[in-house]
């Protein structure tokens, strides 16, 4: 008996379940096709607004002879990155994938008529194939993307950068043994819009602690394509300790409308400098014994700087001990303890956006042994991210998924059940009648059917 005979057999088999009222229940997986990823139809409609998939598309150069060639680039990603999307991560997803309707859809293919998706080895080989000066243009590509999806000039962006760890498990190129996380990594570093929460891009590195210099080096060449297109926005870049350097100072002090505001790293001069703030708060403490928070700011340079900076220091002092936090900025027009909590803090937000992106859309399967294909694959869930957040902020703007996590718009929203029929004129999809987000949904596909008129 053939493979294929038995994988049949085994589709063709009855399972009993539990009877209701004396009757048995069989079961079989037998029914028509029916796809579990209704609403990624949703997101094909805001890529079709946008086109990011597109532009990524035309920064990859086809090599392959056109004779032998089954799926083209854009159908390639197309399934890759809306596979993603719907919480499907790994390439061998292709596999068991590659005839869904709702996917071939997204694909721009015939449901029926035209051929299947690309299996998991299509899609390593295409993951193998792109070469670091592709890599550079999509790179690029992401923040032309960020750029476009603003109707006007921004008074004020802020640029918000981290990095996080990506085990590694395997034997991948590059990664390095890290300290901190007692694990072989990548530290891929994540920037964002920190006031929309917009993704600007996102770049492998390995994994050792990406250095001040080098990620500034990034930061400028990012700025200097904003400041093309938007030449009086404000622009603050923010980060914790390890992303300050003088390099960043001077960079303020010379160009118009650049801003920062980042941690810092304590030192015995700093220590000195804050002493006073310390011992006082420390003093209310112990003689009310309830927790005590000061704010205080100076002037600082150490000697490899080329400019004095303003440093705040914020001391809290509780029961579990005194704890004391230096960050440095160039703003000189706010309070002490604005700038720190209203400013500084609020790069919290960032960890939550990094947390969508590597937990519930699972950019942490860098498992390639190639650096290149690893970096490929982090873009294409990049693309992912762009597509999840124009849904939850524009499409779903005014419902209670506006400020949902990215997991439950997968579950809430995309997992939906479609039942796919390709007439000789139309393609029908029919949706369940008693869904339970049908008006939200509708609402949403006349977004779109209103845009196109």
């Amino acid at each position: 008996m053939s493979k294929d005979t038995l994988k049949e057999n085994a589709k063709q088999e009855t399972l009993e379940l539990f009877p209701v009222k004396g009757k048995a229940i069989e079961l079989q997986y037998s029914g028509e096709k029916v796809s579990t990823d209704g609403g990624l139809l949703i997101l094909k409609e805001i890529d079709n607004q946008i086109n990011i998939i597109k532009e990524f598309t035309n920064c990859i150069n086809d090599k392959r002879d056109s004779r032998y060639i089954g799926h083209s680039i854009q159908e390639i990603l197309s399934q890759r990155i809306f596979q993603i999307a719907a919480g499907y991560e790994d390439a061998l997803d292709c596999n068991t994938l590659k005839e869904d309707a709702i996917l071939k859809l997204c694909s721009n293919k015939l449901p029926e008529n035209d051929g299947n998706l690309g299996s998991q080895s299509t899609m390593s080989r295409f993951e193998n194939s792109v070469q670091r000066s592709e890599l550079y243009n999509i790179a690029k590509m992401f923040v032309t993307q960020f750029i476009k999806s603003y109707t006007e000039e921004p008074q004020v962006i802020i640029l918000d950068a981290d990095d996080t760890n990506h085990n590694a498990y395997g034997n991948q190129l590059q990664i390095e043994f890290n300290n901190y996380y007692g694990e072989y990594v990548f530290m891929p570093l994540h920037i964002y819009e920190g006031l929309s929460g917009k993704l600007i891009t996102t770049i492998l590195k390995p994994g050792r602690r990406s250095k001040s210099v080098n990620v500034f080096a990034i930061l400028k060449r990012i700025i200097e394509m904003l400041r093309k297109a938007w030449p009086n926005t404000k622009i603050i870049l923010r980060g914790d300790s390890h992303f300050h350097c003088p390099e960043l100072t001077s960079y303020s002090k010379k160009n118009d409308n650049i801003s920062f505001i980042t941690g810092l790293t304590g030192n015995n001069r700093l220590k000195e400098l804050s002493q006073i703030t310390v011992d006082s708060a420390e003093r209310e403490y112990n003689q009310y014994k309830k927790p005590v928070k000061r704010y205080h700011t100076f002037s600082y340079k150490a000697e490899s700087w080329e400019y004095e900076e303003r440093v705040i220091v914020k001391v809290e002092v509780n029961e579990k001990g005194t704890n004391v936090r230096y960050i440095a900025t160039d703003n000189l027009d706010y309070r002490t303890r604005s700038i720190y909590e209203m400013g500084y803090c609020q790069r919290g937000a960032m960890e939550l956006r990094i947390k969508e992106h590597k937990t519930y859309l699972k950019s942490d399967r860098t498992s390639c042994h190639k650096f290149e294909a690893n970096q490929l694959r982090l873009f294409m869930h990049s693309v992912a991210y762009v597509l999840m957040h124009t849904m939850q902020k524009e499409v779903l703007k005014g419902t209670e998924f506006v400020n949902s996590t990215m997991k439950t718009l997968q579950l809430k929203v995309l997992k939906t059940a479609a039942k796919v029929k390709e007439l000789k004129t139309k393609i029908k999809i029919e949706f369940p009648r008693t869904f339970a987000l049908r008006d939200i949904q509708t609402t949403a596909f006349k977004i779109f059917e209103t845009v196109r008129c």
